[in-house]
């Protein structure tokens, strides 16, 4: 048996002095897990015990002192679940070892829930309380998983039991050990297609080797040729033209040709723009100084943003242009690989609400991106959380308007489309004229291929904006961001954190709280005190509706993204109508009143008139 992982949850490493029986060290369960915010630590470290002899030297006590249990327990949705992969290797089987110990709790039917191994039920019913025997009582309970040739990941989860009628939808985990069990005594993994064969065929493969090598270093040299003539034939042409601007150049060469922005214009006058699908890395290449002097040396004061891939700051290139320049952490292996993502992302995509990539900057170690300035910064800015003016209805519909259009491009300009997978108001940026671009595709992935419904893969996203059916099956489809764009449109008319512990229980979940309302169609009872009195009602009505059809539990019972930029253009063409039925009934009013006024004076004068006449007659 070899032992895989050995993690210490919701508690710090454990060195193996500190397990003075056996001398191991356990690991904090933080990097293993899908999503961190799914669960919160909680510590307790009076008087633990073992529930039976047989435990006492399976873990330490100091496993059992801390724990994991979830996040907002009483508005979490009850299909969310703690989730953590690990990488294995196929083909062995696995014994997973989960510690347990109740520390709040003092009495049975307070923490029930359900325990997933590789997305199948291992238990159900499960209350440590009772199982244990009490409050503090530490004990371990074994579990065996047998993995097929093709699977090479093992994911443990803890969720909540709706069925069980506990008193709330938590669950609990204090320790985790997965071990590696051989199969006819080897513990060693190789991999079969690898492999080369018995002893028998030794030989045959060393020639078959040596005649590969050969004919690789013969198809290499003509490779170096033709490389080399190709390279003079382009230089001669390159020396011929003046169309190549001084200080640009591709950041990858992938040799593709790049599709430039096109736009056309409405009768109206106002620009639309259409989004090209860009097949190469291009930006003007910056030099270190060039970043260090627009930034001056990356001075705290000019830090505009902060993510996992290091700080964004403000600064001035080519002679006085506003630029975002997000300088990348070399510490942060997360923060790189979502930067080069990105880069990959915005190389190829071009629209008018999508925020656009200048320039890159490679020198000494340095991963810099150079992006256009969005002066108005943030939605969420806009909404709650700083002294900016609030936005007005008609101001917000635009809004969304522009990130739903930004969106749907993503969903259908590539091949396969992409999925932005971090959709939320933060990553919705305003430039000077309050035109919305969508920003941040360090997360984004390509779509699912033809003949596939979905991507298979790890969950992430932020937490209050995450697709339930995405974060329960770890399947992406682009309806996940239509999800979270239904969470938008909620924040949006409520100008509100979309996860507040501050609150009461029932209103800390946005989301959830927000649809209680709307499928009483009232949403109008928790919007924003901004608006009151100045949207048109019918127009909030559809939007609600929209909103509401966004958080649909089912995936395939969302719109697209085209569809919701539909329906929120007519809720923006309601609300427009109703603004001018307005200053067309004020002028109305005014001129009526200016005419009848006249009419009376007029009258008044004929029979003053027709008086004096009478009396002249008598």
């Amino acid at each position: 048996m070899e032992t895989m992982y050995r993690l210490n949850v919701g508690g710090p490493e454990i060195q193996p002095d500190q397990d003075p029986d056996l001398w191991r060290s356990w690991e904090m369960d933080s990097h293993y897990m899908i999503t961190e915010n799914a669960g919160i630590g909680i510590k307790n470290t009076s008087n633990i015990t073992y529930a039976s002899v047989n435990d006492t030297s399976v873990a330490p006590l100091l496993v059992y002192e801390t724990a994991r249990a979830m996040s907002n327990t009483e508005v979490l949705d009850k299909r969310f679940n703690m989730s953590w992969k690990f990488e294995v290797d196929p083909d062995f089987d696995y014994l997973v070892r989960l510690h347990f110990c109740e520390l709040v709790y003092d009495k049975a039917n307070e923490r029930i829930f359900k325990i997933y191994i590789n997305n199948r039920t291992a238990a159900d019913n499960v209350d440590v309380y009772v199982q244990a025997g009490g409050k503090n009582k530490a004990y371990h309970v074994d579990y065996f998983d047998a993995m097929s040739s093709s699977i090479d990941t093992l994911w443990v989860q803890l969720g909540p039991d709706a069925g069980a009628g506990a008193a709330g939808t938590d669950a609990l985990l204090n320790g985790l050990e997965i071990f590696k069990l051989s199969r006819n005594g080897n513990l060693a993994y190789v991999d079969k297609h690898d492999s080369v064969g018995n002893a028998a065929s030794k030989s045959k493969v060393l020639w078959v080797g040596i005649g590969a090598g050969l004919a690789s270093i013969a198809v290499i040299a003509v490779i170096v040729v033709l490389v080399f003539c190709f390279c003079r034939s382009w230089q001669n042409k390159s020396s011929d033209t003046k169309n190549n601007s001084p200080g640009w150049r591709p950041l990858f060469l992938v040799g593709a040709t790049v599709n430039s922005t096109m736009a056309a214009k409405g009768s109206s006058g106002s620009q639309k723009a259409y989004g090209s699908v860009v097949s190469t890395r291009a930006g003007k290449h910056f030099t270190l100084a060039e970043i260090i002097a627009a930034t001056k040396n990356f001075d705290e004061s000019l830090v505009i943003g902060v993510g996992g891939f290091g700080k964004v700051y403000k600064g001035e290139i080519d002679g006085g242009v506003l630029a975002a320049i997000k300088r990348a952490n070399p510490q942060s292996e997360q923060g790189l690989a979502e930067f080069e993502t990105e880069i990959e992302m915005l190389s190829k995509l071009r629209h008018r609400h999508l925020v656009s990539l200048i320039g890159f900057c490679e020198e000494k170690n340095e991963m810099i991106l150079v992006y256009e300035y969005m002066s108005n910064g943030t939605l969420r800015s806009h909404l709650f959380g700083s002294d900016l003016p609030p936005l007005t209805w008609k101001q917000r519909l635009e809004v969304c308007i522009g990130a739903a259009r930004g969106l749907h491009y993503l969903h259908t300009g590539a091949e396969r489309g992409i999925i932005h997978r971090d959709v939320k108001t933060t990553n919705i940026l305003l430039d000077e004229k309050f035109v919305a671009k969508m920003a941040d595709f360090g997360l984004s992935k390509d779509g699912p291929a033809l003949d596939h419904t979905h991507v298979s893969t790890a969950v992430k996203g932020s937490f209050g904006y995450l697709d339930p059916e995405y974060f329960r099956r770890q399947q992406l489809t682009e309806k996940s961001d239509v999800y979270s764009f239904g969470v938008v449109l909620f924040e949006v008319v409520c100008a509100r954190a979309v996860i507040n512990p501050t609150l009461p229980k029932d209103q800390i979940n946005l989301a959830e709280w927000a649809m209680r309302w709307q499928r009483q169609r009232s949403l109008e009872t928790i919007i924003d005190p901004h608006l009151r009195g100045n949207y048109c009602p019918e127009s909030l009505s559809k939007f609600g509706e929209i909103a509401e059809k966004c958080l649909a539990d089912d995936g395939k019972s969302r719109p697209t993204m085209g569809e919701v930029l539909w329906h929120l253009e007519y809720v923006l063409q309601l609300h427009e109508a109703w603004l001018n039925r307005d200053s067309i009934v004020t002028s109305f009013s005014s001129t009526s009143s200016q005419d009848l006024r006249g009419a009376k004076d007029g009258g008044l004068e004929l029979v003053h008139e027709t008086s004096s006449q009478d009396e002249e007659n008598e």
